[in-house]
């Protein structure tokens, strides 16, 4: 009987960690952060926004947008931001990040 094991990435041969842990798990770190900051700022934003709403209507409980404005909102500022900035945002080079292992440990 075989185990079988679930990761994330599979490499053939041990020649490829250095690459994946110091170029792919540098990025992946800082666009991990920088998305975990963005929906607490996007969802503080957000609820800021109801509370000076209810604030200017007495707390009435009125409905401040229709359903179809907040699932457009939340699509919009929920998918195509973190999309964007995972495909355009490195902040260092593959080449530097491996010519200098340090700046892993800097980012942590």
């Amino acid at each position: 009987l075989q185990a079988v094991m679930a990761s994330d990435f599979a490499i053939s041969q041990f020649r490829h960690l250095r690459k994946l842990l110091l170029v792919h798990g540098h990025w992946c770190y800082t666009r991990l952060t920088n998305m975990v900051l963005y929906y607490f700022y996007k969802n503080v934003t957000y609820v800021n926004l109801l509370f000076w709403y209810q604030f200017f209507c007495g707390f009435s409980g009125t409905s401040m947008t229709d359903y179809w404005i907040l699932i457009l909102f939340n699509l919009l500022f929920t998918s195509v931001p973190p999309i964007i900035y995972g495909v355009l945002d490195k902040d260092a080079s593959a080449e530097i990040l491996m010519e200098l292992p340090q700046l892993y440990t800097m980012s942590l």
